[in-house]
C-alpha cells in the first residue's frame, strides 16, 4: 500500500458521508475517520470508516470548533495533513464560520463566508442570478416573522412552489406537516403554508416561485470542483431520472444519468469563476420546455448525496480534494463526457417509476451493458449486518414509490 501524507476527517454519518468515504477507500485503500452527532445505519454498520467519533453536541455552533480541535489533536501525525470534509449544509457552514481557527489543524477547500451567504440564503442567490444574467424561475418573497397581511398576487399562475430562504434555520425546525418544499394550487393554500411556517417559529423569508412543469427527467444536476485559486477543475452534468417522492425528501435524487453538454457546463463554470468560488458546488436546474432554457434553482456549497456519479465516471471526489488541498497540484480542467447510470434504488423501481419511455429504456440498456452502479452496495464494504439493512431498505423503496406521488 502506498504511504499517504494525509488523513481524511469526514464530518457526518449519512449517505453523503458514506459516498465520500468510499471514494477515499476506492482511490487510496484508506479507512477515513468520521465525526458525527449520532449513529446512522449508512455508516454505523460499515467496514469502510476507520473510526466513527460520536459527539452529541456536534450540531451546536459553539461546540463544533472545540470538537474538531479535539479530534485533530487525537489523530494528528507527523508528516500527515488532516483533510477536512463536511457533508451537510450545516457542517459546511460551521467549517466556513470557523475557518481561521480550524486551519491551524486542517486543510480544506470551501468558499468564503460572504460567497456562502450569497448562495445559501435564497433571496441573495436569486439577486446574484439577476446580476449575472442567469435564468431562474419567476420568484417573489414573503417574510414569515410577522404575518400582518395575507399573501396576494394577481400576476401569478398556479401551481407555485414555496420553500424557505434560510435552509439552515429551517432544517432545525420540527413540526407536523413539515415538507422540504410545498407545491400549492391556490392563494388559500399559499396562506395556509405561510401560517404553518409562522406558527412553527420559522422567522425568516420564504421564496414563492413559479412551478416549472415537467417530470423528474426534466431536472438536471451539475457537480463542479474549483480549486483553492478559484479555477474550476471538473465540470460534470447529469440528467435526473428519478427523485424521492416523499414530502420531506423531494429534491433528493435517486437516479441520474451523466450527460455531456459543453455550453451548459461552461455556463456553470463561468458563474463560479466570476464570483471567485472555491470547493465543490452542486447545481440544481430544471429544463423549461416552454422557452427551452435551463432554470437554476440553487447551488449547494458542497458535494451532494448523488454526486458520487463523478467518481463512477472516473473523476474521484477524494482525488480532487487530495490533489488540490494536500499536494497542491494544478490539474487541467476536465468536462465529464462519460455516460453512466447512478442509482440508489432497485432496478425494479427504475423500470416501474421512470415515466419517460425513452429514458426508461435507456436505463434498461445501461443496466444491461453494466454501465450503472449503486454506491451503497460498494464491494469493498464487508459488513454482513449492513447488507441486511440495505436489503430491507431496497424493499422499502418499492413501497415508497407505490404510495407517494409528487
Amino acid at each position: 500500500m502506498q504511504k499517504l501524507n494525509f488523513i481524511p476527517i469526514i464530518v457526518g454519518t449519512d449517505i453523503n458521508t458514506y459516498n465520500v468515504a468510499i471514494s477515499f477507500h476506492e482511490q487510496y485503500g484508506i479507512h477515513p475517520i468520521l465525526v458525527g452527532s449520532a449513529p446512522l445505519s449508512f455508516t454505523e454498520y460499515s467496514t469502510i470508516p476507520g473510526t466513527i467519533e460520536y459527539y452529541p453536541k456536534l450540531h451546536e455552533p459553539t461546540e463544533f470548533p472545540k470538537i474538531l480541535a479535539e479530534v485533530a489533536q487525537k489523530y494528528q501525525q507527523p508528516g500527515k495533513k488532516l483533510l477536512l470534509i463536511g457533508t451537510s449544509d450545516m457542517y459546511v457552514r460551521y467549517i466556513v464560520e470557523n475557518a481561521d481557527f480550524l486551519r491551524q489543524y486542517y486543510v480544506f477547500n470551501y468558499p468564503t463566508l460572504e460567497i456562502m451567504n450569497q448562495l445559501q440564503y435564497k433571496k441573495n442567490f436569486y439577486q446574484l442570478c439577476e446580476e449575472l444574467g442567469v435564468d431562474y424561475p419567476r420568484t417573489s418573497y414573503f417574510d414569515c416573522r410577522e404575518i400582518t397581511a395575507p399573501y396576494h398576487d394577481d400576476q401569478v399562475k398556479y401551481p407555485l412552489i414555496i420553500k424557505p430562504s434560510n435552509v439552515v434555520k429551517y432544517y432545525d425546525l420540527h413540526f407536523e406537516g413539515k415538507k422540504k418544499i410545498y407545491r400549492v394550487h391556490s392563494e388559500e393554500e399559499v396562506n395556509r403554508v405561510l401560517n404553518l411556517l409562522h406558527e412553527a417559529k420559522y422567522d425568516d423569508e420564504v421564496i414563492i416561485q413559479e412551478y416549472i412543469p415537467g417530470e423528474d427527467t426534466d431536472m438536471w444536476d451539475g457537480v463542479l470542483y474549483a480549486n483553492q485559486a478559484g479555477k474550476v477543475k471538473l465540470v460534470a452534468l447529469g440528467q435526473v431520472v428519478l427523485q424521492e417522492h416523499t414530502p420531506t425528501a423531494i429534491g433528493n435524487y435517486t437516479g441520474i444519468i451523466s450527460r455531456y453538454n459543453l455550453p451548459l457546463m461552461q455556463k456553470m463554470q463561468a458563474l463560479l469563476e466570476k464570483i471567485g468560488y472555491t470547493g465543490f458546488a452542486n447545481f440544481d436546474l430544471k429544463y423549461d420546455k416552454r422557452d427551452q432554457k435551463y432554470k437554476l434553482f440553487e447551488i449547494n456549497i458542497r458535494q451532494g448525496r448523488s454526486s458520487y456519479y463523478i467518481t463512477q465516471t472516473g473523476h474521484n471526489m477524494a482525488a480532487l480534494l487530495v490533489d488540490d488541498c494536500v499536494d497542491q497540484l494544478d490539474q487541467p480542467i476536465e468536462y465529464n463526457d462519460k455516460t453512466f447510470l447512478f442509482t440508489i434504488v432497485p432496478k425494479k423501481v427504475l423500470r416501474d417509476f421512470v415515466p419517460d419511455p425513452q429514458i426508461n429504456q435507456e436505463c434498461r440498456q445501461l443496466i444491461k451493458k453494466k454501465q450503472w452502479g449503486n454506491p451503497l452496495f460498494y464491494r469493498g464494504d464487508k459488513s454482513s449486518k449492513r447488507k441486511l439493512f440495505l436489503a430491507a431498505r431496497q424493499l422499502n423503496y418499492v413501497r415508497k414509490y407505490r404510495n407517494n406521488k409528487w
